[in-house]
């Protein structure tokens, strides 16, 4: 390995690098402080990282692929990480005197996530998809008090733990049928496999899928994502929502393409069913939610589901294009949620009545601004015009369109018709005339929602910059 593959993983060798500097400080002086400090500087040094990668682009052995679309997602999560980071300080101050271990579990985290982006061959995209599951295990059931964090620990445990035993099992199927486990090596020998074996191609993606769909929390995989949500602190959740599914759709959509399995139709049916029922039931089933974090469990159930009628397009239309449409989605979906989350953690209480909806009256009385970043985060996540949401649909409506994907269209219009209601109540919830004054707002929640919010916005009414840049990764 020559010099540029050390400049080409920079991001993973400064999180691998922060890893140790965390254990070390650890093991001769614990202090919540200290590790804070150093997960920001790791996060922050990273993030230079890859955008210094940029110049060094190549494929780093079989294993991964360093290129500007991964490095993109790459900043986009470490960036979304600092934010859980900043959200974690609060969350994690009383939790006695174990509290440094949760700092180096979101860099391992984090380092999971980045390698799964990366990806470019099966052994990665399971080693990524552990390192980032087995983390977040511990992450879930970090606080001591209360059973619901240790509830959806196990849950997210059992559950994620049959997701990846599919995905080996899938992963042996495909490598029995291809004699191959790169995505490429893949591409290049799934036709002629198909030939002589169509059964055992069309089994193994269909386990693989299933496992990251898992991930995902597409319906019907879906039935941990709720109680996870409801049970793990709120900047976990943040953290599951936006850098873990994230980072597994990135790995999902590189897997597809240049594995080439968009070519068959019985894949690309079974998707559609996925994206269907995705829509469908998580904004059905939102619209009974009285708990907001269940409500954006269900929320982003829907939205992945939006997600999949780009990748079903691949098979109709140009790849560039949908390429574009999953970036522009991925990141407009990322931004959002943090807007939501931010809000949900500065002004709710971690126990389950803190979290009902009821407990948002009178936001926009004591704590506008943070009532104004909620709401522009509701808005955006139902796709109204001037918010990231509503260009992050039109780019995949218009794919749908050039596809001819009536059915999931249809199937996108009437989930987004349901949806606009249960947003809507968490707007007029906060819109209600207070009678008690609730938490004072300080410096830092208000600077937040600011920024959160103007990312929001600016992405929805001047979305040409950013267009602009996606069509050079």
């Amino acid at each position: 390995m020559n010099a540029s593959v050390f400049y080409a993983m920079t991001p993973i060798l400064v999180l691998s690098g922060t890893a140790m500097a965390l254990m070390i400080q650890a093991s001769i002086k614990r202090d919540h402080k200290v590790a804070s400090i150093i997960v920001a500087i790791g996060l922050i040094l990273s993030l230079l990282g890859s955008y210094y990668a940029s110049n060094f682009t190549q494929p780093v052995t079989v294993l991964l692929q360093v290129d500007n679309w991964s490095l993109f997602f790459t900043g986009l999560i470490i960036a979304a990480s600092l934010i859980i980071l900043s959200l974690s300080l609060k969350t994690f101050l009383p939790e006695g005197e174990r509290k440094e271990e949760y700092y180096l579990l979101l860099i391992l985290s984090v380092l999971g996530a980045v390698v799964l982006i990366q990806s470019s061959h099966m052994v990665s995209l399971l080693l990524g998809m552990e390192l980032m599951g087995v983390a977040l295990y511990v992450m879930i059931a970090f606080p001591e008090r209360g059973d619901l964090p240790l509830e959806g620990a196990i849950k997210y445990l059992v559950l994620s733990a049959c997701a990846s035993a599919m995905l080996l099992y899938g992963f042996a199927l495909i490598y029995a049928a291809t004699g191959s486990l790169s995505y490429i090596g893949i591409g290049a020998e799934v036709a002629r496999a198909y030939e002589q074996n169509p059964v055992l191609v069309l089994a193994g993606s269909a386990m693989v899928l299933a496992g990251i769909g898992f991930k995902l929390s597409v319906a019907p995989f879906h039935m941990w994502t709720p109680d996870v949500y409801e049970g793990a602190p709120t900047a976990v959740t943040g953290f599951l929502a936006t850098v873990s599914k994230g980072a597994v759709f990135v790995a999902l959509t590189r897997f597809y393409i240049d594995g080439n399995l968009y070519q068959y139709a019985g894949l690309t049916a079974a998707l559609a069913v996925l994206a269907i029922a995705s829509m469908l039931i998580g904004n059905w089933l939102a619209l009974r939610q009285e708990n907001i974090k269940r409500l954006l469990a269900y929320s982003s159930i829907a939205h992945f589901g939006y997600l999949l009628i780009a990748l079903i397009a691949c098979a109709h239309i140009d790849i560039q294009l949908v390429s574009q449409s999953i970036t522009f989605y991925l990141t407009a979906y990322i931004v959002t949620t943090l807007a939501a989350f931010a809000v949900v953690s500065s002004v709710a209480e971690e126990d389950v009545r803190g979290q009902e909806i009821q407990a948002l009256e009178g936001l926009f009385w004591y704590r506008p601004l943070e009532a104004s970043a909620l709401t522009v985060a509701m808005l955006s996540l139902a796709g109204i015009p001037l918010t990231a949401g509503f260009m992050a649909k039109f780019f995949v409506i218009t794919v749908g369109v050039q596809s001819h994907l009536w059915v999931l269209l249809a199937a996108l219009i009437v989930g987004s018709a349901v949806a606009i209601y249960y947003y809507l109540r968490v707007i007029f919830a906060m819109s209600k005339p207070c009678k008690v004054k609730g938490k004072a707002s300080t410096g830092f929640d208000r600077t937040l929602a600011i920024i959160l919010m103007a990312c929001v916005l600016l992405l929805g009414s001047w979305p040409q910059p950013f267009i602009a840049y996606m069509g050079t990764l």
